[in-house]
Formats: C-alpha cells, sequence, structure tokens
C-alpha cells in the first residue's frame, strides 16, 4: 500500500482493518482447521503424558525388585486408601503363585493318601475281647 501512494507523496505506516466478513464456507473450514491443530496439541501432550507414566512404573518395578517389602507397603498403601473411601467391600488379591501351588498338588506316588481312623473310645465303650 505504501508503494501505490509513495507517487502522490503520501506515506503510509500503518492499516487497519475494522470490519470483515468471511463467507460461511471459509469460517467453517478455519474453524475445521483449528480444531484440526488443538486436537493434534492434545494428542501430543496425551503420548507425552503417557510416556511420563511408563517411565514412572519402570521406575517403581526396579525400586519393587530391589526391595520386596516395597511392594508390601504399596499393598498395605492400597488397602488404606480403599478403605478411607468407605466402601462395603475390600477385595484382598492374593498372589497367582500361592493359588497355583494349591491346583497343581499332587501327593507322591511312593505315598497313598488314605487316612487311617483310630478308634478313640474308652476301654469301657468297646465290646468285650472274645474269651477263649
Amino acid at each position: 500500500l505504501d508503494e501505490a501512494t509513495d507517487p502522490w507523496g503520501v506515506k503510509v505506516e500503518r492499516v487497519e482493518v475494522k470490519d470483515v466478513r468471511l463467507p460461511q464456507n471459509l469460517q467453517r473450514a478455519m474453524a475445521a482447521e483449528a480444531e484440526a491443530a488443538r486436537e493434534a496439541r492434545a494428542k501430543v501432550i496425551a503420548a507425552e503424558g503417557e510416556h511420563k507414566a511408563s517411565r514412572a512404573l519402570r521406575h517403581a518395578a526396579d525400586v519393587i525388585t530391589e526391595s520386596p517389602a516395597a511392594l508390601q507397603l504399596r499393598y498395605l498403601q492400597t488397602l488404606n486408601n480403599i478403605s478411607a473411601e468407605k466402601n462395603s467391600t475390600i477385595i484382598f488379591p492374593v498372589p497367582v503363585d500361592i493359588i497355583s501351588n494349591f491346583l497343581t498338588f499332587r501327593p507322591p506316588l511312593s505315598q497313598e493318601v488314605t487316612p487311617k481312623l483310630e478308634t478313640l473310645d474308652p476301654p469301657s465303650a468297646r465290646p468285650p475281647a472274645p474269651r477263649q
């Protein structure tokens, strides 16, 4: 604009646009573009959060591996958090290792697992021994 008015001796420093009317199609296209840009940023932020969470979980797993007591403390902390919510039901998880030992228990083949019943009646309640 300044170049066009220069031959007349007019210097243009600034131009202000006050009222611009865009067609509806252009407005929709611009809104869709802005929405796509927001969704893309949201996905990047979510991915960064997932990455940080996975690193934190990995670190926690390393700590628990080094100290088995840490797992027990975490378990107790979780139970404490559950009980603070005033739930009426608390589920105590049992490690799968313990359950699998019960499910796969087989007595050795060399030993018989038949119970021997012994009478614990007093001698007076027993029938008399036959006489010879």
